[in-house]
């Protein structure tokens, strides 16, 4: 780790939930003396989101806190904390084009400092910056934001008609997403039989057999119509193929 760090990591709580135990947050900062808390909101791969409350009990903390808003487009930019920035000493928020604006393989992105930082971050940072391509796709996402917004829109809705349908199936335990995924238990231990499946009718997922919390999960992105129904028609196969029940 970079100046000898050490991490020390704090489970979250169990499904459905999957919240950040504050109370366990909290203990391990004092115990270890940590100079770091990162958090995540919404959070991958489960898509679950640290209320305000929860945050603003967590900058109470004696350490720099460091919030990671990858996904916080598909909640709602009305929950960032980036507006709180200025009004803190310990807090950096962190943000990337690569969700919303599908920008990943450019790798942009961007961060949100308090002031007094600014200096020791430029002594620490690499020689290397944002690539031609990366400024020049970063700009002009930025120079429309009509039809980002319009996308974003069209994502939740579909993270809704996809919630619902993968709700249908008695073999599947889907939980409720704020962000462009939606994370699912598959029942009977068949989760990677049913990733194997999948590939075959030609859908990808993502699937999951470690840590144990997640153990038997796969997460889905969501995509356009087209997509959930193409899943639906796979899911429904599957579900032909292996016997099992309709009924939930």
């Amino acid at each position: 780790m970079l100046v000898d760090g050490v991490t020390v990591n704090v489970p979250r709580k169990p499904a459905p939930d999957f919240g950040v135990d504050v109370k366990s947050v909290k203990e391990a900062v004092f115990k270890n003396n940590a100079k770091i808390l990162i958090l995540t909101s919404p959070n991958n791969p489960d898509g679950s989101v640290i209320s305000h409350e929860e945050i603003e009990e967590l900058l109470d903390l004696p350490c720099l806190v460091v919030l990671d808003e990858a996904y916080i487009e598909f909640y709602g930019v009305e929950h960032s904390f980036a507006e709180e920035v200025p009004k803190r000493q310990n807090l950096i928020v962190l943000r990337t084009f690569s969700k919303r604006a599908a920008l990943a393989g450019l790798r942009v992105g961007y961060g949100i400092f308090p002031l007094h930082l600014m200096e020791y971050l430029w002594r620490m940072k690499q020689p290397y910056n944002v690539s031609v391509v990366a400024e020049i796709a970063a700009c002009a996402a930025l120079s429309n934001p009509v039809y980002l917004e319009d996308v974003k829109n069209a994502l939740v809705s579909e993270r809704e008609n996809m919630f619902k349908m993968m709700s249908s199936f008695s073999f599947l335990e889907p939980y409720k997403s704020k962000s462009n995924f939606i994370l699912c238990r598959v029942m009977s231990g068949q989760a990677e039989e049913l990733k194997g499946f999948l590939e075959s009718e030609g859908v990808i997922v993502r699937y999951y057999s470690s840590p144990p919390e997640l153990s038997g999960c796969i997460r889905v992105s969501v995509g356009l119509p087209e997509h959930t129904d193409r899943l639906k028609v796979a899911l429904r196969k599957y579900m032909e193929k292996s016997g099992i029940p309709e009924n939930k």
